[in-house]
Order: structure tokens, then sequence, then C-alpha cells
């Protein structure tokens, strides 16, 4: 793909390009989706992050599609629900996403969410190997595995996942799935970055913010950036869809790091993998 015109474009295992920084549209009613998603595409994202259980794959592949952008300098992500696990499932799930869409292929497509009590994510991962060799997906990945549900699917299939979506943000900088992700060289991409917008109300962001004359929002934003980390904002406002992209043009030093890494508590705001499904 084409480089976005603002982020940098991060190499996956795969031999293919993924944007560093993209719109995530979790929550996005559908009838909105492609306004948003066009507003993105304008302010020059050129990654966008959907789900089948956001159920606005429509909204957003018409956003794509109006924007004007070729569709091979977008990339657009989704991913299977829990309730599609299994190979047969997985491939009608993934059908029905990329008609919703109107794509001819996916750039990536994600399992959602291990579900290990359903234990079921393997024959998933099954199926879309078999798409991804079919040509239907350029590149496969997971959201939310632990360490022990990756090594699990590493021992037992063919393809080594290009990305795991997690929950990640200053309260939460998941050091023992990165260092796992990055021994495998699967990047590791955050999803409630802002730990939704909760982890913004605090003294020691809004002396960053003020040091460097940004919002709170955009220092954590960066703290992703510089980290390597994949990072998937998500607004519905016109002026946070840019704002938030307006990142590359301050560094936070190790000192600014230092404190960032002082807020960690453990805290989520979503479930722990081991507890969904």
């Amino acid at each position: 793909m084409a480089s976005s015109p603002f982020s940098p474009v991060l190499p996956m295992n795969d031999g293919r390009g993924i944007p560093q920084l993209g719109l995530g549209v979790y929550k996005v009613p559908n009838d909105v989706a492609a306004a948003v998603v066009g507003t993105a595409i304008d302010a020059g994202y050129r990654h966008i992050d959907t789900a089948s259980l956001y159920d606005n794959e429509t909204g957003v592949g018409d956003g794509v599609r109006a924007s004007g952008i070729p569709r091979e300098d977008i990339f657009v992500t989704t991913k299977v629900w829990q309730d599609d696990h299994g190979y047969d499932s997985t491939l009608r799930a993934f059908e029905q996403s990329l008609a919703r869409l109107r794509f001819d292929y996916l750039d990536l497509y994600l399992i959602h969410w291990p579900a290990p009590r359903q234990d079921r994510y393997l024959e998933t991962w099954k199926a879309m190997e078999k798409l991804r060799a079919d040509g239907a997906i350029r590149s496969i990945g997971v959201s939310n595995f632990h360490p022990q549900h990756l090594e699990r699917l590493l021992g037992e299939s063919e393809v080594v996942p290009v990305i795991n979506q997690v929950e990640l943000h200053p309260w939460l900088p998941q050091r023992t799935v990165r260092k796992f992700d990055a021994k495998h060289a699967i990047l590791t991409e955050a999803w409630s970055p802002l730990a939704r917008g909760r982890v913004l109300e605090n003294p020691v962001l809004d002396t960053l913010a003020e040091k460097h004359g940004v919002s709170p929002a955009r220092v954590v934003i960066r703290w992703h950036l510089q980290q390597g980390l994949v990072v998937i904002p998500k607004s519905v406002t016109a002026e946070r869809i840019r704002e938030n992209a307006d990142v590359f043009g301050f560094e936070l030093d190790a000192a600014d790091l230092a404190d960032i890494a002082g807020l960690e508590s453990g805290e989520r705001t979503g479930m722990d993998p081991d507890d969904n499904g």
C-alpha cells in the first residue's frame, strides 16, 4: 500500500505494511460511519479499524468508496466475532463482512477474542489461513490474545499472526504481551488507547500537555507511537479526528516517558480475555 500522508507505515512479518496510526470506529453508528471515515481519510488517515460486532461495516465501506482515494491506498481491518468461531462459520462470517464492506479483498482480518472456553480459535485460524492463501485476505492476525493463547496458536498452525490488538494505555501497558509479541515478530496494536478518555483526567498528563503545547490525548497517542505500537484512537468529531493525527511535530523525552510509566495501575476498561467467552 502507499504511505499515509502523515503516519509511518510499520512492516509486518508477512512483508506487508500497516499505517501506524489509524481510526477506530467502535460504537460509531452505521448511519454516520461513512461520514466519519470520510472525514478521517480527508484528514490523511489511511487505516480504518472496524469489526462485525460494531455493526458499521457497511458505513465504513461506503466511506472508503466515497473518499475518492484508491482502495489499495486504504488499509481496512475487520474482525470475526466469537459467535462465529469454527472453520465453516468463520468462512461464512468473512463472506458476510466482505459483502457488507463491498470490497473485493480485505487488508487484515482478526480473531476478535480468543474465547478460550469455547476452545475453537484454532479452527477459526485455520479458516483464516485458507482465506489468506486464496487471496481474499492480505494479512491475518488476532485481538485480545494472551501469551498462552498465542503459544498454542503458534504451536498448532502454519502462519504467524502479523498483529495482536489488545487493550493498551498508560494504566495497562501490557509489558508481558508486548515482550511475547516482539519475540515472535508480531506487532502490538492498542485498542482503547486513551482508556476511553478516562486516563486523560490526570495531572501528570496535564503537565506534559502544557510542556509540549498539545492536548493530553495527543501526549498519550505520541506515547504509543514512540513505543512502536500501532494505535487506533476513536472519535466521531472532525476536529478531534484531525487533532489526534497531529502528533508528529513533537517528541516525548526520557523524563516524559518515565512520568507516564508511573501511571501504570493494571486497570482495564474492558474484559480480561480469559473471562470473555
